[in-house]
């Protein structure tokens, strides 16, 4: 057990050490130990990828073993399940059915749904990949990505027109992502569905990529004008509280920033 503390502490020290590196003297220092027990540690996390050894120095750093484990947290992580107290309260603060989408190939999935109260439900199938183009979740998604991503998913998955107001053409889709970029949330203003409107927001992982968006979908004549800025700004909310879900965050985060993001270019 010690020797397993010893090493994830050396790993947590790697980490903080950035952009210099981490020296042998200071995971010495670090762990209270001869120089030699932390070489050997630290040998051992090179060996199995943990850390990685820039010479002169030596210097070490984190390994590449750490970033496919993240990418694997990542895909095991029960979205819909971490997700469900988020949808139930967003539809209280609502009134409106609130659903949470996976990205897949930058299109939506969507995994879970909380109805909003009254007599309409929006019994749209989970797991079923959605337009990206015509959805705000599908859009919120698209924001997060650079200008040459999305004109490859457009040109895989086409522009189809659902509805008369459904954004057919990329350049005007472009201009509406940018738009997206600067409130923080998209808007599905009966695009995918006449008389259906939808506010979404996406949520990212621990390196700022979209890992999907949360939505909120009612009746277009029963949300007035007045309404779409308080309730994107509420979607905005809580998919930032789903971000740090995700993250495994207790501590405050700042407003994500969909422009910011955006910028990475990450085209996953």
């Amino acid at each position: 057990m010690q020797s397993v503390n010893r090493a994830l502490l050396l790993v947590n020290k790697a980490a903080g050490a950035a952009p210099d590196g981490l020296s042998l003297n200071q995971a010495a220092e670090a762990l209270g130990v001869a120089k030699s027990t932390a070489f050997n540690l630290l040998k051992t996390l090179v060996a199995h990828g943990f850390l990685r050894e820039e010479r002169p120095g030596p210097r070490y750093f984190l390994g590449m073993s750490l970033m496919r484990l993240g990418d694997l947290v990542g895909q095991q992580l029960p979205v819909a399940e971490i997700s469900r107290p988020l949808l139930r309260e967003l539809t209280v603060a609502t009134g409106l059915t609130a659903r949470v989408a996976v990205v897949d190939d930058g299109c939506p999935v969507f995994l879970e749904r909380v109805d909003g109260p009254g007599m309409v439900r929006f019994h749209t199938p989970l797991g079923c990949r959605e337009a990206p183009h015509a959805s705000a979740a599908g859009k919120a998604i698209l924001a997060t990505y650079d200008e040459r991503r999305v004109r490859e998913i457009c040109q895989a998955e086409g522009l189809v027109a659902h509805t008369r107001s459904t954004i057919t053409d990329v350049e005007a889709l472009l201009a509406d992502l940018e738009r997206t970029r600067e409130q923080g949330f998209a808007i599905d203003d009966e695009e995918e569905a006449e008389g259906v409107f939808c506010v979404g927001a996406a949520f990212l992982d621990h390196q700022n990529r979209c890992l999907g968006a949360l939505s909120v979908t009612g009746i277009r004549a029963e949300v007035p004008a007045w309404r779409v800025l308080h309730i994107g700004q509420l979607v905005r909310e809580y998919a930032d509280r789903l971000t740090r879900e995700m993250r495994g965050q207790s501590a405050e985060l700042p407003p994500q920033s969909l422009g910011a993001h955006s910028r990475r270019g990450d085209g996953r």
